[in-house]
């Protein structure tokens, strides 16, 4: 981890798309992604990190994805296959048990749900705002995908002057070589720091502490 001395106030916890559609195995992606969800323990993970986050005192962002309409894209110069892929699914669609939050994963008081993002949490919603304004200074990504969403979100961050921590066994993609192009390849471009859940663990039990 990184060598500098953090407090709880300053790390934030950010919570990507924690949709069913994705985490729940009767979700439309789940299978896609049920070998290394499985293989990587990505639901246990997650859970506990989030009621680690919790106990110690901190912030989650929630930062969903843009939940899916018939009218997306209508009138769009440039929609990649990617979008077009997720707009014929419906992903995460309004007002769908899809696009609802898994039950595992449901914001509480405390936690601050960022506006929806087409890929990067960053890009044109508020999560830079509500970071700056809660006094983060760190983030830690971990929920879906980690070579497309939780990619640009962090790259995004770096670029905004935030230390960037992945969690290699917190998150899930629909290859194993996915998986190994966003830590071993990519992440190293960008992330400060790249740690198993339980490393994480161990450094948030010893707030205020390093991290």
């Amino acid at each position: 981890m990184a060598s500098q001395t953090l407090t709880a106030e300053s790390v934030g916890l950010l919570l990507v798309d924690p949709y069913n559609d994705f985490l729940h195995v009767e979700g439309k992606l789940y299978g896609a992604a049920e070998a290394v969800i499985d293989e990587v323990g990505m639901l246990n993970n997650m859970r506990a990190i989030v009621a680690s986050a919790r106990a110690a005192g901190i912030r989650i962002f929630f930062v969903p994805h843009h939940r899916a309409s018939p009218s997306d894209f209508e009138g769009w110069t440039h929609v990649t296959p990617y979008q077009r892929g997720g707009h014929d699914l419906q992903l995460f669609a309004v007002d769908s048990w899809g696009g609802e939050w898994h039950s595992d994963f449901v914001p509480q008081a405390d936690d601050v749900i960022a506006k929806e993002h087409w890929s990067s949490g960053f890009a044109s919603t508020d999560l830079d705002l509500q970071l700056k304004q809660h006094g983060v200074s760190q983030i830690v990504l971990i929920g879906m995908i980690a070579n497309t969403c939780l990619e640009s979100t962090g790259r995004y961050g770096m670029e905004l002057g935030y230390h960037v921590t992945l969690v290699r066994d917190a998150t899930a993609a629909f290859s194993r070589e996915a998986m190994h192009t966003a830590h071993e390849i990519n992440g190293p471009t960008y992330a400060h720091s790249i740690v198993s859940s339980d490393e994480l663990l161990v450094a948030w039990s010893q707030l205020p502490n390093q991290l």
